[in-house]
């Protein structure tokens, strides 16, 4: 394959962890690894450092929104981060996120006439429900979104459940299903590790090990978790429970285990960032709980899977698909009885969660270069169709301000341009005139001494 220069734009980035921002991650690491160059541009974080990134990442002023969103709010016309960009050479532009990061996207697109792909990774209409109390609003910020999306040249969704969301949400084009990859190899990690990263949780070896690793919200289904894990208790069943993450509802879900009085077999770890010592958990457990219906991949179930661990999944979830009930992985009914009733049945049997792991490795595992190589490939075609003009046409009425914009950072940068030119020609008179009163001085001083 011919390399490629690829401009990777998404909200979030490290610090942030997500599985957005983990995507992201790894589409620029493999390709500036193995397959061409790659740039990633993301909002500015005062903590960030990228020095350790195998690519560039070019940062964009930002707002603190963190209270409110979760994240800080991009502020991505800067007349200087455009100039920069403009200059990259850039081949295809990859958005990862519908608001800020397809907002620049757009306006990139209009100076360097290059095509855009964005990947729909997350339930938004959950999101904007989330965030936003007025029925009224939350369809304006659909409408936004989904503007934005289709005013895209191609777009890819991580899942057949995600593209399903997509339309819900409003969207009236074809998408491509792209699928998410593990940055986890197969296998386990090293005994001593496990030990290392466990080390302090009271974790019996005759126990079994139940594990989350996630943020920590409710609409993640850790209630649906936690009830059932309720009714195991009540029955007399042993066992452990370890969530690993943090999230705004992380202090809300502990005040809820200790009121059910799970407290001596729920534990807490917070997020975790050495992928390592995450893959320890993984190796660790016995059986990895996700019953999400939110998620639009369930990035963590593969990655489970990479570690021999089968998951309990609600059935027609975005991250159920492609699993077996029984062989690659364990399918319930999204409430907490449905789950209780399969957590007793695999505790009798309990050889049958290694063989499902085990199942789940060689059936669901796709690792991050399998998955990234075939989306490079698909820039191929990207390209192509949009040299030859055969993505319809994605003038809106929004991208006259797209153009607006662009014509003002134009003169932004004439302008600042010019204040340099001018700037360094009054400098260069000042030290003339300097010079010459140097000069003047020191003859001056010659026929005096």
């Amino acid at each position: 394959m011919n390399k490629l220069n690829v401009c990777l734009i998404n909200d979030s980035f490290p610090p942030v962890i997500d599985g957005v921002a983990n995507a992201v991650t790894n589409y620029a690491d493999i390709i500036q690894r193995d397959l061409g160059e790659a740039t990633v541009v993301t909002p500015y974080y005062p903590d960030a450092d990228d020095s350790a990134f195998s690519f560039p990442v070019v940062r964009y002023p930002s707002l603190d929104m963190t209270k409110l969103v979760g994240y800080r709010a991009g502020m991505p016309f800067s007349s200087r981060v455009f100039q920069q960009l403009e200059g990259a050479g850039f081949e295809i532009i990859h958005s990862h996120c519908p608001v800020t990061s397809t907002v620049l996207a757009r306006a990139l697109r209009q100076r360097i006439h290059v095509p855009v792909v964005f990947t729909y990774h997350t339930k938004f209409d959950i999101d904007i429900a989330n965030a936003v109390r007025s029925q009224a609003l939350r369809e304006g910020a659909a409408r936004v979104l989904v503007e934005n999306i289709s005013a895209c040249d191609e777009v890819w969704v991580v899942s057949r459940g995600a593209g399903e969301n997509l339309h819900k949400l409003g969207y009236e084009g074809d998408y491509v299903v792209m699928p998410n990859g593990v940055d986890f190899p197969r296998g386990r990690v090293d005994e001593i590790l496990i030990a290392q990263v466990t080390e302090g949780f009271d974790l019996p070896r005759e126990v079994p090990v139940f594990l989350f690793v996630g943020r920590m919200m409710w609409y993640k289904g850790i209630r649906l978790i936690l009830d059932a894990l309720k009714m195991l208790q009540g029955g007399g069943a042993d066992f452990r429970m370890v969530f690993v993450g943090d999230g705004a509802d992380k202090d809300e879900i502990v005040a809820y285990t200790e009121e059910l009085g799970l407290s001596g077999r729920v534990l807490f770890s917070p997020a975790i960032r050495d992928r390592n010592r995450i893959r320890a958990w993984y190796c660790r457990a016995n059986l990895f709980l996700f019953p999400s219906t939110f998620d639009t991949n369930g990035l963590v179930v593969r990655e489970a899977a990479a570690c021999g661990l089968g998951s309990v999944l609600v059935a027609g979830s975005c991250a159920a698909e492609d699993v077996t009930d029984g062989e690659s992985g364990f399918l319930i009914r999204e409430s907490p009885e449905s789950m209780v009733a399969k957590l007793r049945q695999i505790l009798e049997q309990p050889e049958i969660m290694r063989r499902v792991g085990e199942g789940a490795q060689q059936e669901i595992y796709v690792s991050w270069e399998e998955a990234v190589e075939r989306a490079y490939r698909r820039y191929f075609t990207v390209i192509n169709n949009y040299r030859r003009g055969l993505y319809p046409e994605r003038d809106r009425f929004s991208d006259d301000f797209f153009r607006g914009a662009a014509n003002a950072m134009d003169v932004i940068n004439r302008s600042r341009r010019l204040q340099q030119q001018v700037s360094r020609q009054l400098q260069d008179q000042m030290n003339a005139d300097a010079m010459s009163s140097y000069d003047s001085f020191m003859g001056r001083m010659d026929r005096f001494l």
